[in-house]
């Protein structure tokens, strides 16, 4: 067992603790902990793809893609890879909602298109089209698992420790400071960033009190196309979300979002929810016909999410908070990093919605707040 101390210690190793690492190894000597190998598939990070758009009905969470364009921006010159892909991201849904989706974001400055059926039939045959359709053309894709790759070569670049394979025992408050104990010894530092994703309660010490954090084991499927496309990013927002996107193997992936059992990140299993498969199948041979109904390869991740769906970005002491992310967190995690390590460097919080105490009950993001 040995001991080490650092400027900053960033537990979890997932997109938000790596994109933590990242921005605080700028200015600030980082140790990361993970409890798994680095893209491991038992949480919310891997996969190599994710939705990356503008499209919320609060400022708020428009802002804070604009913040994010501009880092993963940052993060594609510093490492020369390509992580955002502009293949936009059409929205469907109810018009009203759509009405406010849109004026969110052109107070912000995106660009969005409104496509009539017959206009979005043409220009995106893979779909069926019955109602108008919210086009975001900035948007696209996250290549997610170079994302990582990329977060983690650059913090080691600038001398970030990055443990992984090394199990968090417990945080404790410490002089100055805070010690937190693993199963290879004792690591100090000023403050600590908690970005565990299911793990966060497991964590975090009993005294920090959190919003219920939910975690679900969601099912994901990937379907053939029939014809090249082009197949842009989507959000389906009905009774049951569906969403997809095109995965960087020529596949396209199709979900629901947020159905999936309650489960912890230490009992999910990777069972295949057979109902859900259905259901997805059911949805692509009625709305997307350019694919192929019968699904070729399925997976499963965990959200982690609050009853608002809006993230926890707060600081407790010397212990910051990143939490409730998954399900629509991804296309955040470079400014999510920076928020994160800025706090822990001493910035204020954002507040609400983001707020530990005293969260109201809107569902900031659950109308429009998916993957």
């Amino acid at each position: 067992m040995h001991e080490a101390t650092a400027d900053l210690i960033v537990v979890g190793g997932g997109a938000m603790g790596l994109a933590t690492a990242w921005s605080a190894s700028r200015t600030q000597r980082v140790v990361l902990l993970e409890r798994f190998a680095h893209g491991h598939a038992r949480g919310a990070s891997h996969g190599g793809e994710r939705i990356f758009r503008f499209g919320y009905t609060d400022p708020i969470y428009v802002r804070l893609a604009l913040d994010a364009e501009e880092l993963w921006q940052r993060l594609e010159r510093d490492t020369g890879r390509t992580l955002l892909e502009r293949i936009g991201c059409i929205d469907l849904a109810d018009e009203s909602e759509l009405d406010t989706m849109a004026e969110a974001m052109a107070a912000e400055g995106v660009a969005v298109e409104w496509c009539s059926p017959e206009e979005a039939a043409s220009r995106w045959p893979g779909f069926r089209h019955t109602a108008p359709v919210l086009h975001q053309p900035r948007a696209g894709r996250s290549r997610a698992a170079d994302a990582l790759d990329a977060f983690r070569s650059e913090a080691a670049r600038r001398g970030a420790d990055l443990r992984f394979e090394q199990r968090v025992l417990g945080i404790e408050s410490a002089e100055e400071g805070v010690a937190v104990s693993t199963d290879e010894g004792m690591v100090r530092a000023p403050a600590a960033v908690v970005a565990a994703g299911a793990w966060t309660r497991d964590v975090l010490p009993e005294w920090l009190d959190l919003p219920p954090l939910t975690t679900t084991r969601e099912q994901v499927a990937f379907f053939r196309p029939r014809h090249p496309g082009p197949w842009p990013s989507f959000m389906d927002r009905g009774p049951t979300t569906f969403y997809g996107l095109p995965a960087p193997d020529g596949m396209v992936k199709v979900a629901e979002h947020h159905t999936g059992p309650v489960t912890t990140g230490d009992t999910r299993t990777f069972d295949i929810d057979v109902e859900a498969l259905e259901r997805v199948g059911a949805y692509v041979a009625e709305r997307m016909p350019g694919l192929d109904p019968a699904p070729i390869d399925t997976k499963t991740c965990l959200y982690t999410s609050t009853p608002t769906e809006d993230f926890v970005l707060d600081r407790v002491g010397n212990v910051v908070v990143g939490a409730g992310f998954s399900g629509h967190g991804f296309k955040f995690a470079p400014a999510i990093g920076s928020l994160l390590a800025g706090i822990a460097a001493g910035d204020e919080p954002p507040g609400p919605p983001f707020a530990i105490a005293g969260r109201d009950e809107r569902r900031t993001a659950g109308s429009s707040g998916h993957r």
